[in-house]
């Protein structure tokens, strides 16, 4: 995945909270566009082992998080926790201009 440049970056920021008047929702339009254009199920690595994205959920003094899998283990890790995956799944953008956007 090329990475996206600041402008790009700024312009997917302004395109994901255009109708959001506020820090909750813009993190609302967030979790939005990252929930319908992040391409799931996708693994990762997490703390050395494999692990299957299987849902991006906003919670309460979380944030943004990914639900991760690994048999019959569940966690939630924030999205900007998580190892970028190799190859990137697509999508993958909309968190890098998520991170750009949080303070």
């Amino acid at each position: 995945m090329k990475k996206p440049t600041r402008t790009e970056l700024d312009a997917m920021v302004a395109e994901a909270t255009v109708d959001a008047y506020d820090e909750h929702e813009q993190l609302d339009a967030f979790h939005t566009v990252i929930d319908d254009r992040l391409a799931l199920p996708f693994d990762t690595t997490v703390l050395g082992a494999t692990a299957t994205v299987t849902a991006i959920q906003l919670r309460p003094g979380s944030g943004i998080v990914a639900l991760c899998k690994r048999g019959r283990y569940r966690q939630r890790i924030g999205i900007l926790d998580l190892p970028l995956p190799e190859p990137a799944p697509e999508g993958w953008a909309w968190v890098e201009a998520y991170r750009h956007w949080t303070p």
